[in-house]
C-alpha cells in the first residue's frame, strides 16, 4: 500500500529545492509520422563486446536479474536461459544520441520489474542535450522519461565510479541520484517519475581531472560518485535511516545520514587524500567498504586503499591488500564488492594495472587478510589461480598470441571499475573491463588447490564504435573498421571473428576500401602513436580479401590513418592521412613509395572511381576534386553549393564510371559527369551517409541506402529506382542513437544493409519475408 511520508522523512522534503525535473511528454514509444515504410529485421553482426563496461548491478532480490550499463552503447538486461544481454536503449534517437550514454543503473529490489538509468554521455558541449532519469516498470521492455535540468556524463573521466543511483530497499518509492557536475544529490519519492534536489546536501563535489582542459572535458566537476543504502536501518515501508554517499572531494569523499535524509554529515574520522569509487554496505555485520584511488579513472590511478567502517562504533579500519604508502602500490582500487551469502568474503580489483596486468584480491575474512587472483614466482614467472578461457570470442587476445613474460595473453582486463560477485550463488562473478565482460561460476574454487575458469560473458552485448564498413563482391560478405579494437574480416555475420587485424595492428582503424573489378585487393589505414612502434606503418594491404595483410611504407611522421582508396583495379592507391595538415599521396603498386598529390588540400577525404582505375576524387570545404591521372594531381570542380561544414560523406557507385552521390548536412547529392556538377534531391532534406547494395529483381541500378531524413522522417532509408522514391526501413524502436558513420548494402543479397554505429556495434538488416541467405567464406 502506498503510504505518505512522515516524520524525519518530512522535514527532508522541506528542505528540498524547488526546482523539479518534471516528468517528459516525449515517450520513446511513440510512433513518429513516417514516409512509406517497409518492415525489416534488425540483429548485430557478432563481435561481443568491444568496448568499457564500466557497471553491472545485480538486483539483490531476484535471481538472475542483471543489468550492465556501457559509457556510449546503452543499457543491457542479461537473459539466462540463452546467457546473453538484451539492448534496452535502441529506441533512443539520433535527436538525444546522448542517452545511450549510462552513468547509473539501478534495480528495484521491492518490485523487481522496476528499474532506472541515469543517461546523458558528456556535461560539456559535445552533448547538446541534457540528461534524463530512465525508468520502466517492465525491466526495460519499455520506458518513460524525467528530462533533468542539467547534463549527465556517461562518458566523462569519472563514469566508473558508483553506482550513483539507488533505490531504496525499504520504501522502494524513494530514489537517490548523486549528479556531477556541481549539482548535487537529487531524490525522488513517486518511483522516478518527478525529482527534487536535496537541499541540505552540503557538498556538491570538487575533484576535477585537469582543471586547465578548455574542452571541459578534463575539468568537470565530477561531483558525487555514489549512494548507498543501510537495508538494516529500515522496516518494510518506512524510508531507509542511514544513507552513505560518496563525494569527489578528496578531502570529504563520504557522508551520511541517520535519519532518513533529514540531515547529513561528513562522518567522523574519515580517510582523506582519495576519492572514493565505491561504498558497499554489509548491512548484516553493520559494515561500510569503500574503495579509493587517486584520481577518477578510468583510464589512470596510482594509489589507493580499501576501508571498512564500523558503524556501531564509529571506527575506520585500513584494510587494503597493498596499502598505499608501499612501495607494492602503484594502483588505486575500485570493482569492490561483497559476497551476500557470506559477507565475510570481499573482493576488490585494481583501478588501473596495466602491467603486467590488472590485480584482484579476495577476503574471507572481512579484509583482515587478503589473497591475489596471481602471485609472483622467480620472475617473470607467476602462478595463477584461475585459467582464461576465451574460445567463444578468440579476438580479446588483441592479436598477441606469443607474450612476452611476466605478460600474458590474454589479459584479466584493465579499466576495473565493475567487479559483482552474485548475491544469490557465491560462485557466479562477472566484471566489466575496457573490452568485455568476464565472468566465472567457479568463484569458490579460489582457495583451494583447483583453478576456477574465468570466460567472457558478454553474447549480445556489442559496443563497438563503427568508423568504415564494406561489403565486397566475393570473398567474406563484410569487413569492419573499428575504434579501439581495428577491425575484422566476418567471414560469417553470426559469429565472433577468430582475431582482429594484425601485420600491422592499429588502435583503430579509420578507412577500408576494395578494388572494385579486383576485390580480393584490399587497403586499410589506422591509429597509433607512431614513437611507440617506429616500424609499422600506418596503411595496410592485403590480396586475399583481408585474410592476410602486409604493411607499406609511409611518410614520416604519421600518427592518424585519415582516408584511403584503392583503384578499381587495384593498382595503385591514394592516401590521406589524418594528421592536421598532412599532404594527400598516391602510390602505383602496395605503397613502396608515397609521393604527394598536388592541386587537392592536405586532409581531403579521397574515394576511387569503382571503374576508371586510374580515377579519384576528393573533397574539402565545400569543393570537389578529381584526379585522372591515378591521383597524381586533382583539380577543383566547378560544382557549387555542396556543403561547406559538418560530416560529409561521398561514395562512387559500383559498375558506373563517374556516377557518385554525396551525403551532407542539407541535403543529398548525386553526379553523373565525375563531380563536374551535382544534382539535389528534394526529398533528402538532410543525410549522414549513403551506401550501395544488390539491385531490386528486374531493376539494374543498384539499391541505395541512406541514414538521414527522407519526407521530414529521420531513420535508415532504401530506394530501388536511383532516388526517385525512398522506403524506410527502420522503425522507432531500431534507432540506435548515434549511428551513420559506416553504411553499405550487400551487394549479394538484396535488400541487406549494414549500419555502424558508435557504441552499439555493427547491425545487419534484412527485408522481412524476403530471401535472406547468409553468405559464408571459409
Amino acid at each position: 500500500m502506498r503510504r505518505s511520508l512522515a516524520g524525519t522523512l518530512a522535514t527532508v522534503l522541506a528542505a528540498a529545492a524547488t526546482v523539479v525535473a518534471a516528468q517528459l511528454t516525449l515517450s520513446p514509444t511513440t510512433q513518429a509520422a513516417a514516409a512509406a515504410a517497409e518492415p525489416y529485421s534488425w540483429r548485430n553482426v557478432r563481435i561481443d563486446g568491444g568496448g568499457f563496461v564500466p557497471g553491472i548491478v545485480f538486483n539483490p532480490t531476484e535471481k538472475n536479474l542483471i543489468y550492465a550499463r556501457t559509457d556510449i552503447g546503452g543499457l543491457y538486461r542479461w537473459e539466462q536461459a540463452s546467457q546473453s544481454w538484451t539492448p534496452l536503449l535502441d529506441w533512443v534517437g539520433a535527436d538525444r544520441w546522448g542517452w545511450n550514454g549510462v552513468v547509473s543503473v539501478a534495480t528495484d529490489p521491492v518490485q523487481t520489474n522496476r528499474v532506472y538509468a541515469a543517461v546523458g554521455m558528456y556535461t560539456n558541449s559535445w552533448d547538446p542535450n541534457n540528461g534524463a532519469i530512465l525508468r520502466s516498470a517492465d525491466r526495460g521492455a519499455t520506458w518513460q522519461v524525467t528530462e533533468l535540468p542539467f547534463k549527465n556524463g556517461g562518458n566523462m573521466p569519472g563514469r566508473g565510479m558508483g553506482e550513483r543511483l539507488a533505490v531504496d530497499p525499504n520504501k522502494n518509492s524513494i530514489v537517490y541520484y548523486g549528479a556531477e557536475g556541481g549539482n548535487g544529490l537529487w531524490r525522488s519519492t513517486d518511483h522516478g517519475a518527478t525529482w527534487a534536489k536535496v537541499a541540505n546536501f552540503p557538498n556538491v563535489g570538487n575533484y576535477v581531472a585537469d582543471p586547465n582542459d578548455s574542452s571541459g572535458y578534463q575539468s568537470q566537476n565530477q561531483g558525487l560518485t555514489w549512494v548507498s543504502f543501510d537495508k538494516s536501518t529500515g522496516t518494510a515501508g518506512t524510508a531507509t535511516q542511514t544513507v552513505y554517499v560518496g563525494v569527489a572531494d578528496k578531502q570529504n569523499p563520504v557522508y551520511r545520514s541517520t535519519n532518513g535524509g533529514a540531515t547529513w554529515e561528513r562522518i567522523p574520522g574519515q580517510p582523506t587524500g582519495y576519492l572514493a569509487h565505491k561504498g558497499v554496505v554489509d548491512p548484516v555485520g553493520g559494515f561500510l567498504y569503500i574503495a579509493t584511488s587517486d584520481t577518477g579513472g578510468p583510464y589512470d590511478g596510482a594509489k589507493g586503499d580499501v576501508w571498512k567502517f564500523n558503524r556501531a562504533t564509529g571506527a575506520w579500519t585500513q584494510i587494503s591488500p597493498v596499502p598505499s604508502s608501499s612501495t607494492d602500490g602503484y594502483f588505486g582500487y575500485s570493482g569492490l564488492t561483497i559476497d551476500r551469502q557470506n559477507p565475510n568474503t570481499l573482493m576488490v580489483a585494481t583501478q588501473i594495472s596495466w602491467w603486467p596486468d590488472a590485480q584482484f584480491f579476495r577476503s574471507t575474512d572481512g579484509g583482515a587478510t587478503w589473497t591475489r587472483i596471481w602471485d609472483w614466482t622467480s620472475y617473470p614467472n607467476r602462478s595463477f589461480r584461475y585459467t582464461m578461457d576465451i574460445s567463444s570470442a578468440p579476438w580479446l587476445n588483441f592479436g598477441n598470441s606469443n607474450p612476452n613474460p611476466p605478460e600474458v595473453s590474454p589479459k584479466l582486463g584493465w579499466m576495473n571499475e565493475s567487479m559483482e560477485i552474485d548475491p544469490h550463488d557465491s560462485n557466479r562473478m562477472m566484471y566489466g573491463t575496457g573490452a568485455t565482460i568476464y565472468g566465472t561460476t567457479e568463484l569458490t574454487r579460489w582457495g583451494t588447490a583447483e583453478q576456477f575458469t574465468i570466460k567472457p560473458m558478454v553474447k549480445g552485448l556489442e559496443e563497438t564504435a563503427v568508423l568504415d564498413l564494406i561489403s565486397p563482391p566475393s570473398g567474406a560478405p563484410l569487413v569492419s573498421a573499428l575504434g579501439d579494437i581495428g577491425g575484422f574480416r566476418h567471414t560469417s555475420l553470426d559469429a565472433v571473428p577468430a582475431t582482429m587485424f594484425t601485420q600491422p595492428t592499429f588502435t583503430s582503424t579509420t578507412s577500408l576500401d576494395y578494388a572494385e573489378t579486383n576485390p580480393s585487393v584490399l587497403v586499410r589505414a589506422g591509429n597509433f602513436t607512431d614513437a611507440d612502434r617506429p616500424n609499422d606503418s600506418h596503411v595496410a594491404f592485403s590480396t586475399d580479401g583481408g585474410a592476410n595483410w602486409f604493411q607499406g611504407s609511409e611518410p614520416s611522421g604519421i600518427n592518424n590513418g585519415g582516408t584511403v582508396a584503392a583503384a578499381a583495379d587495384g593498382s595503385r592507391f591514394v592516401w590521406a592521412p589524418g594528421d592536421a595538415g598532412r599532404q594527400v599521396v598516391h602510390a602505383v603498386g602496395f605503397g613502396t613509395s608515397w609521393a604527394a598529390s598536388t592541386g587537392i588540400p592536405a586532409n581531403a577525404t579521397v574515394e576511387s572511381d569503382r571503374v576508371d582505375p586510374n580515377r579519384f576524387y576528393g573533397f574539402s570545404g565545400g569543393r570537389f576534386y578529381v584526379s585522372t591521372n591515378g591521383g597524381a594531381s586533382f583539380t577543383a570542380s566547378a560544382a557549387t553549393g555542396l556543403p561547406a561544414t559538418g560530416n560529409v560523406r561521398f561514395k562512387a557507385v559500383p559498375g558506373r564510371q563517374g556516377e557518385l552521390w554525396l551525403a551532407g548536412t542539407g541535403g543529398l547529392w548525386r553526379s553523373t559527369d565525375s563531380g563536374a556538377s551535382f544534382t539535389r534531391l528534394g526529398a533528402v532534406s538532410t543525410s549522414g551517409n549513403i551506401g550501395f547494395g544488390k539491385a531490386a529483381p528486374g531493376q539494374t541500378y543498384p539499391a541505395l541506402y541512406l541514414f538521414g531524413t527522407v519526407d521530414g522522417t529521420p531513420g535508415v532509408h532504401r530506394s530501388d529506382d536511383a532516388g526517385a522514391s525512398w522506403v524506410r526501413i527502420n522503425d522507432d524502436q531500431h534507432q540506435y542513437g548515434n549511428a551513420g558513420d559506416a553504411l553499405t548494402g550487400d551487394p549479394r543479397v538484396y535488400g541487406r544493409v549494414y549500419l555502424g554505429t558508435n557504441g552499439r556495434g555493427i547491425l545487419v538488416a534484412d527485408r522481412l519475408g524476403g530471401p535472406t541467405p547468409t553468405p559464408t567464406t571459409p
